[in-house]
Formats: structure tokens, C-alpha cells, sequence
């Protein structure tokens, strides 16, 4: 499949749009509740999202080849009874399921926490794949780590293909490149001061930790307890900023967190500070779902035998 279109639900600021784009997708919809993304999804791409997925009618969504979506993840008030939709009513993914049942896309990938996995002892996961494939599809789920894909950020994500043919064969890829924090990483003379902390709290923190790597990234939790990698851990939406440290000495800026999710510096930063963090917190790796669309857009002369 080559120049496909594809719809991106929870689109936040388009992390599905990069990875599509990169292999010839065309997007026609897009979804997301929050002005500040939306501002920058549109700037970026020139398409202003829909806002509440809850009040779309499936039937005004275009016809498209490719679903994608970063879904929230949110308990099942019922789930595990295997009652297909009706396990699902309520929450943000049925209305994903309702899309994908009026327009039948060939293919999704969805997207979510490692902990998807194994919220209520597996039973939330086991939910969702039971009403993918009661709608139709043949699907496949695995956690992969961005950082096998070339990012320097161990970020673990659950995600689910699926194919309408039950005569795919699929594997998800594996990865095997880990990035460079050098790679990411802004000189600090080209770093605003407001970034840095004070030399008595960078002193401070020298005194409780040494770390083996330069550049690194120390990770300083609440109790104040310091470990450093070279890579950063997984980016948040909230206090990201606070915990995450270059060399101890300062906090990323929006920019390093963006490419610390593979969005390149050609992505254009319309917000503040704190909405960037925030968005990039909440987005998805862009080369792990590059990668993962490479294989699915690869599967089609693939067929069981």
C-alpha cells in the first residue's frame, strides 16, 4: 500500500501523522479535544482537529485506509464479561470501536501505557481485542520500547494492529537502535538560563550522586533519591520537567523533548512551555510507530498459506 489515507484520533500534536507521513499517508481527519494541540496540529499540518470524540458522528468521518489512535486509557466499569460493546460503552475506546465499525478502514494501529497490558489482571486488554475482533479484524498487540527505535527515552507502549484480511501474516518489528542523548541534546550555551539551576542545588545533587555517563540523564524522585542513564525515562505529561535533569545541572526544554520523541526541528512550537511539555508528554514515539507501520504497509504480499 503506498499514498494511503489514514484518520488520527486522540491526535494530540500529530505524532501518528509524522510516522504516516514519512511513508506517503495523506490525512483527511483528525481528533483532539485540546485547543493548545489543537493550535498545534493545525499550524503544523494545516488541519484543525475535530474536538469531542464523543459527539462525532462516524458517518461525517472520511473514507480512509489507515485508523490510527493514542487512545487514554480508562477503567472498564464492566469489563471482563465479554460482552463486546456493551463492556465498552462509557469509554473513550468505544468510540473508536463505533468509528471503526461504520467505516472499515483496512488497517488501524492503536496506541497506549505498557500498563494496558495488564490493567485488571489483563481482562481491560482482553476486552478491547475481543470487540476489535468481533467487529471484524485480525489483530495482534505487543509492548515495544521507543528506545529500540533509535530514541534515547525508555518509553514502553502497548500496541494493537489490526487488518480486516485474515490472511495476514504480521510481526511486529523489533528494533535494535538505540539513540544518543547526543543526538538530542542542545548545547548548554544555547540553553536559556531559566532552564539551569542555581550552582548550590547543582552542587547539592553533585554531592549525592556520580554518574558513569556524559551525557546523561538523572532522574531525581520525590524522596530526592538520584539515578542517571544514558537515556531519559519515559516523558509525562506533568512533571516531566522537574525529575528529568541533563548532567544534574538542568531541565530539558521543549525542544529536546520533542526530538526525544522523534518529532524533527522542522515541528513548529506555537505554545508556551508548559503546554509543549505537556504535549509532548502525552505523544507517541514517532520512529517506534514508524517502524511499525513500515512492517504493516510491508504485509500485503504476505498470506498465509
Amino acid at each position: 500500500m503506498s499514498d494511503f489515507t489514514f484518520i488520527d484520533l486522540f491526535a494530540g500534536i500529530g505524532g501518528f501523522h509524522q510516522a504516516a507521513s514519512l511513508h506517503g499517508g495523506r490525512c483527511v481527519f483528525a481528533c483532539e479535544i485540546d485547543s493548545q494541540a489543537q493550535l498545534a496540529y493545525n499550524t503544523n499540518y494545516g488541519l484543525l482537529p475535530y474536538g469531542d470524540i464523543t459527539t462525532l458522528d462516524a458517518a461525517i468521518v472520511p473514507s480512509h485506509d489507515i485508523l490510527f489512535a493514542g487512545f487514554p486509557c480508562q477503567a472498564f466499569s464492566i469489563c471482563g464479561n465479554m460482552h463486546g460493546f456493551q463492556d465498552t460503552r462509557g469509554t473513550l475506546f468505544f468510540d473508536i470501536a463505533r468509528i471503526l465499525e461504520h467505516k472499515k478502514p483496512t488497517i488501524f494501529i492503536l496506541e497506549n501505557v505498557k500498563q494496558l497490558s495488564t490493567h485488571d489482571k489483563g481482562r481491560t486488554l482482553q476486552t478491547i481485542l475481543y470487540t476489535l475482533e468481533n467487529l471484524g479484524y485480525n489483530v495482534s498487540w505487543k509492548v515495544l520500547n521507543a528506545l529500540d527505535f533509535g530514541l534515547p527515552q525508555k518509553r514502553e507502549r502497548t500496541i494493537i494492529v489490526g487488518f480486516l484480511s485474515h490472511d495476514i501474516i504480521f510481526e511486529f518489528p523489533t528494533g535494535t537502535c538505540v539513540g544518543d542523548l547526543r543526538d538530542i541534546l542542545l548545547p548548554d550555551t544555547e540553553v536559556e538560563k531559566k532552564y539551569f539551576a542555581s550552582d548550590h542545588i547543582i552542587a547539592r545533587r553533585a554531592e549525592k550522586h556520580t554518574s558513569s555517563y556524559s551525557p546523561g540523564i538523572w532522574h531525581e524522585n520525590k524522596a530526592g533519591h538520584i539515578s542517571s542513564y544514558p537515556f531519559s525515562c519515559a516523558l509525562r505529561a506533568g512533571a516531566s520537567y522537574n525529575y528529568l535533569l541533563v548532567d544534574g545541572k538542568r531541565r530539558l526544554t521543549p525542544r529536546e523533548m520533542l526530538r526525544l520523541q522523534g518529532f524533527p526541528d522542522t515541528f513548529r512550537i506555537v505554545c508556551n512551555d508548559a503546554q509543549t511539555r505537556k504535549q509532548a508528554g502525552n505523544a507517541v514515539p514517532v520512529n517506534m510507530i514508524s517502524a511499525v507501520l513500515k512492517e504493516v504497509l510491508s504485509v500485503n504480499g504476505k498470506t498465509k498459506t
